[in-house]
């Protein structure tokens, strides 16, 4: 009880009433003024600020028409293989010979372009409809190599036109040679189906890889030239690899989407 009659006593008292009363300390102004320019500053840059983010998928470098896989009309034995790997053919242009039942035949090309893999030798047994080769569509010797990155689809709607592009080759050492520079061509807004990328590209394990987490977007990628490197193509580095690229080359690409910002994340 004495406590409680001094606290009451005190209040009572008017001796202190003339001082003045401190509601903050200048250091507390400090913090509010320093937390209320950080927030004007972040709402300036919500709104009228960018935000650059990319898609990173798997790459494959091609001729702008792919290749397709040559099957045999026939059933029978292999007798001749009249092609090589690497060999460029016209349409028509024999590639097997096949011992039936019936006779000889020969298969061959449907379209002109170059043998990218044979996958039928001398001996073997063929069922019709059999894929005996892979050939891409290369219509002159010097077409230029295209990129043709598998997008998931639901990133293919912020893919905008000429997007950058930088292609990590698969062949090639990154650290010593860089990345390899390019642009979108085009997007293929439909999804794709391993049997879709696996006619393409002219090999159906492809097409099975490239579709294990779904069925991705296609995007062609055209790659930027340049007369300073032996492959042809721009690079990061000053000179890129000693060496040309070759068509059906793995790669890694990754895609610069288109700006957004950040108040745009916070709208419906």
């Amino acid at each position: 009880m004495q406590f409680r009659q001094q606290a009451l006593a005190k209040l009572q008292s008017p001796e202190e009433l003339d001082l003045p009363v401190r509601f903050a300390r200048p250091q507390g102004w400090l913090v509010l003024s320093v937390t209320l320019i950080a927030m004007a500053a972040a709402s300036v840059w919500a709104v009228g600020g960018s935000v650059t983010s990319t898609v990173s998928a798997p790459a494959v470098l091609t001729h702008g028409q792919g290749s397709y896989l040559l099957q045999s009309p026939v059933s029978g034995q292999v007798t001749a293989v009249l092609a090589r790997p690497g060999q460029r053919l016209a349409a028509d242009a024999p590639v097997l010979k096949v011992r039936t039942a019936k006779g000889e035949t020969v298969v061959r090309t449907v379209d002109a372009g170059r043998v990218s893999a044979l996958a039928a030798t001398v001996g073997q047994i063929i069922a019709t409809g059999a894929n005996v080769a892979s050939v891409e569509k290369v219509a002159h010797a010097g077409d230029p190599l295209y990129a043709t990155v598998y997008v998931p689809a639901e990133n293919a709607a912020a893919i905008p036109a000429h997007a950058s592009v930088d292609l990590t080759v698969q062949s090639v050492p990154t650290q010593q040679y860089g990345v390899l520079h390019g642009e979108v061509k085009s997007v293929d807004r439909s999804a794709q189906s391993a049997q879709t990328i696996g006619a393409f590209l002219g090999d159906s394990a492809l097409g099975e890889q490239f579709t294990e987490d779904g069925r991705p977007v296609a995007v062609t990628v055209r790659l930027a030239t340049s007369k300073s490197t032996k492959s042809g193509y721009a690079w990061s580095s000053a000179d890129g690899p000693p060496f040309e690229l070759t068509s059906m080359t793995l790669a890694s690409g990754s895609i610069r989407l288109a700006d957004q910002r950040p108040v745009d994340w916070l709208l419906p």
